[in-house]
């Protein structure tokens, strides 16, 4: 880089006609905090990044120059690592035993609910509670898919790939990063054999999620496009994927190209057909693309606008989907809070951390950490210092 972080945004802010003070009101922050970093004393957050960024309307380059600052860079190759050492496939055994009957459509249908039954539990309690009974399942449906041909196992293979990727997931929610690789990848693999493209492309977009909790949005992106390219995927997953592609623009701070990416992701949805033979692939919220183009604002540094596009979805999701409404809640909590809406945001939070409470999920703790270090600059502030005791035990509890 020919200029600093610190030179570069002096001057976005002199070229927007902004003084320090001023920019400083407008992201929330001291005038003294912005003066460290501008003079290159302080090194800039991700989130000061995105905030500036989206003050200035620089598309993404205050943005980029954060992430090549020498600190940032090594946190990030760091975790790329950390994943990568998980690609290792190790296989799920054949169950054991002599020949079983073919299973009729009566047994099909009642693993099917099995893991209707599993997923529903996954939406308002621990990953720990379900994962087990999910690996269970997941055994018995692949050595019975492995001991038919034919239509029959056929079915049960695309099933077993279904319940793999959602044993994925848990794993993510549980803070099995590596768990998370190896399930995914996993389920594209029987995905593949089955014949059927979807998983095996949305696996890509499951990875791009990783990425994105690690706020790589190189990777983010790449990972989305190689889910858009592969195979012949149906359109929810192609829609999916695009809007993961967004999220990842948006956390590079390129707002153009991420409302291109929620563009398609809408055709695409509009397009998709009605549930196929195995459970629906992605979240159960009632919208979600516009709940990530919320969380995709406030990463854009856009935090009332994405706050206000939050409150709308978030009265949309049924009161059972725990695991959708802490994520989401504490999303809106934290853009409110980085917007200066401080008792807003910790009405918010109060409702949040009883949902996070019961689903205990490392993402969303990922974000209250994130909260609990905005919120602690209003450390003094009534509503914080009532807030704040319940939030730490959320933190700490593990």
């Amino acid at each position: 880089m020919s200029e600093s972080f610190g030179e570069l945004l002096r001057a976005h802010r002199v070229a927007a006609g902004l003084s320090m003070g001023q920019l400083a009101k407008l992201i929330h922050y001291s005038k003294g905090y912005v003066s460290k970093i501008e003079n290159d004393l302080k090194p800039p957050t991700p989130t000061v990044a995105r905030l500036c960024d989206g003050v200035l309307d620089v598309g993404g380059r205050l943005v980029e120059a954060a992430a090549q600052a020498p600190s940032s860079r090594d946190a990030r190759g760091l975790g790329r690592r950390q994943v990568l050492v998980a690609g290792t496939m190790l296989g799920v055994g054949a169950l054991t035993g002599g020949a079983r009957p073919v299973p009729d459509e009566q047994v099909i249908v009642g693993m099917r609910t099995s893991f209707e039954q599993l997923r529903g539990l996954g939406l308002r309690t621990s990953p720990q509670v379900v994962l087990e009974p999910l690996q269970a399942l997941q055994h018995t449906v692949h050595g019975l898919a492995r001991e038919n041909s034919g239509p029959v196992g056929t079915r049960l293979l695309l099933l077993a790939a279904r319940i793999a990727e959602y044993t994925g997931w848990m794993c993510q929610e549980a803070g099995d990063e590596q768990g998370a690789l190896w399930w995914t990848r996993h389920a594209s693999e029987l995905s593949r054999a089955a014949g059927d493209p979807d998983i095996a492309s949305y696996a890509f977009a499951r990875e791009a999620g990783l990425a994105l909790y690690r706020q790589d949005a190189s990777a983010t992106i790449n990972l989305a496009q190689q889910a858009q390219w592969i195979g012949r995927a149906g359109s929810r997953v192609l829609a999916l994927a695009a809007r993961r592609e967004a999220q990842g623009h948006a956390l590079a701070g390129d707002r153009a190209a991420a409302e291109r990416a929620f563009d398609r992701a809408a055709n695409q949805m509009e397009s998709a057909p009605p549930d196929g033979p195995y459970p629906v692939l992605g979240p159960s919220a009632p919208d979600p693309l516009e709940l990530a183009r919320g969380w995709a604002l406030s990463d854009l540094g856009l935090n009332t606008e994405a706050a206000a596009v939050l409150d709308r979805q978030l009265g949309l999701v049924p009161a059972p989907s725990r695991r959708t409404l802490a994520r989401f809640r504490t999303r809106r909590s934290l853009a409110l809070a980085l917007s200066g809406e401080v008792d807003e945001s910790c009405r918010t939070l109060a409702a949040a951390l009883e949902d996070a409470a019961h689903v205990d999920s490392a993402t969303v703790r990922t974000d209250l950490r994130q909260l609990a270090r905005t919120l602690g600059r209003w450390h003094n502030h009534g509503a914080v210092r009532e807030i704040y005791p319940d939030l730490k035990r959320q933190l700490t509890h593990r």
